[in-house]
């Protein structure tokens, strides 16, 4: 994954433009935000600003926002040269005032569902002749599973900008061999490349939540590092990888996998990797070798499970 470019100003004093005022417009909605939801709306006009450029619309291009809530970034990608703009709200309320908000703008497209549940048959229309960009206010309980749902829609995406908790986003772009690399930033890497990100102050949200916020610019491999029939290879043998990530490769790969010693051995050898390592140390290129030098000693079950 190439080093992402974190912005000058991303650890700057907080915003000071004049912040919306959601507490009404909720009140209307009778929506009371919830923590256990991971609710917290974005009230800063200027990071809105930002997040909107960075996701770099082009005339043409379909664009899905995910969890628009109050629509903040929806108002400033609806004024962007997009052919069509799709929100995909959870909240029955919620999808109510955006319905009406953007009654008269044809470009708009409100799904009041799961982004959980939907695939890409649910956001591209037949017409479409590129893939999509994606911007996201994510909720924090759920962000991780839906940059895994997005990881499968890979082949659509032109483009993400996400926002996510920054513990999160500091997981997520963590590079190999770091403090904070882990079973996430492998798995993200396989499909994304993190180009840029800047901090957010949990000032920016209501209400307010206990840490800050980051957002992720996301550019899709191309082409992807392994094949489509090695997915699930690949898949099994990060997960398999870090299921003890302070023990060596050797012990969990083996135990994760059920792999007897001399036919482990041989496919370390094979991948040129060490087996005394820890995942933590390995690369995007490294996990592709050994999975395929494991391929065909895992079982059926290990690489379904992925």
């Amino acid at each position: 994954m190439t080093r992402a470019r974190e912005s000058a100003s991303a650890d700057a004093a907080p915003d000071r433009a004049p912040k919306l005022r959601p507490a009404g417009a909720l009140a209307l909605a009778g929506i009371i935000p919830h923590k256990s939801k991971g609710q917290n709306f974005l009230v800063q006009p200027r990071v809105a600003d930002r997040i909107v450029a960075a996701a770099e619309i082009a005339p043409g291009d379909d664009v899905v926002e995910i969890g628009p809530g109050l629509g903040i970034l929806s108002e400033r990608l609806a004024q962007q040269p997009l052919r069509r703009l799709i929100l995909i709200e959870l909240d029955d309320r919620l999808a109510v005032r955006l319905r009406e908000r953007f009654a008269d703008e044809p470009r708009v497209t409100i799904i009041n569902n799961d982004f959980l549940t939907l695939g890409p048959c649910d956001l591209l229309t037949p017409d479409s002749t590129a893939p999509i960009r994606v911007v996201a206010n994510l909720p924090f309980n759920v962000a991780a599973a839906i940059l895994e749902r997005l990881c499968g829609m890979q082949s659509t995406i032109s483009r993400m900008v996400l926002m996510f908790q920054r513990e999160v986003a500091e997981r997520i772009r963590a590079r190999p061999g770091s403090r904070d690399h882990g079973a996430l930033s492998a798995f993200t890497a396989l499909y994304w490349e993190v180009t840029d990100h800047f901090r957010v102050a949990a000032g920016s949200f209501h209400p307010r939540p206990r840490v800050d916020a980051e957002v992720l610019t996301f550019a899709p491999r191309r082409p992807m590092p392994f094949a489509p029939d090695e997915e699930r290879a690949v898949l099994a043998t990060v997960r398999a990888s870090f299921s003890a990530p302070r023990k060596t490769l050797r012990n969990a790969v083996g135990k994760a996998l059920a792999i007897e010693s001399a036919a482990l051995e041989a496919a370390f050898a094979r991948a040129s990797i060490d087996p005394t390592a820890r995942a933590a140390t390995l690369a995007v290129e490294d996990f592709v070798r050994l999975a395929r030098a494991l391929d065909c000693h895992m079982g059926s079950e290990a690489i379904h499970d992925a």
